[in-house]
């Protein structure tokens, strides 16, 4: 999938490799976007990404909306995606880059040791489809450094299963918050 498709932007650098998915959704974007700003809910529907949570540079929480410059403290990640309790689940602290609720798009990354060892850039956006009715939602991720090749080896397959895996979820929750509020302004 090229960065430059619907709502994404360009990457700063395709890195050494890139994970990415994407997916059609039968609902509006903007029920889309809470879902997929709605972190404290991912455990009920994102295999991949367990939870997250925007923290202070010392892993504090903090409660209110995300901010560009805010960190992200992304708890447990599971590769491959599953919904079982893991026994070594994996995490990440990163940094939000942008937050753009206006243009339903939100990027995170930076630097998780040595910029030359391992440097992330990931990139969700939504994209209005059939006049609104539908939306699209596109996620890449770029890995660069040193470390990058040992990643794309060993976790690569994982990586992509997990994107698909969130986009699936995604898909799915949104379709259902949908149609729920969809059936309550009928009746």
């Amino acid at each position: 999938m090229s960065a430059s498709q619907q709502g994404l932007p360009p990457l700063a650098s395709e890195g050494v490799f890139t994970s990415a998915a994407s997916i059609d959704i039968d609902a509006p974007r903007d029920i889309v976007w809470d879902v997929l700003m709605d972190w404290d809910a991912y455990h009920e529907w994102n295999p991949f990404v367990r939870g997250q949570r925007i923290t202070d540079k010392s892993k504090n929480p903090l409660a209110r909306a995300p901010q560009q410059g805010d960190y992200l403290y992304i708890h447990p990640v599971h590769i491959p995606p599953t919904f079982e309790k893991k026994r070594f689940p994996s995490s990440t602290f990163i940094n939000i880059t942008a937050y753009d609720p206006s243009m339903y798009r939100v990027a995170w990354g930076g630097d998780q040791v040595a910029s030359w060892l391992l440097h992330t850039e990931r990139w969700q956006a939504l994209s209005e489809l059939d006049g609104g009715q539908r939306t699209r939602y596109e996620s890449i991720e770029a890995f660069s450094g040193v470390l990058a090749y040992i990643i794309k080896v060993i976790l690569k397959g994982g990586l992509d299963q997990g994107a698909q895996a969130m986009a699936d979820g995604l898909k799915n929750r949104s379709e259902e918050k949908w149609r729920i509020q969809q059936a309550a302004s009928s009746s």
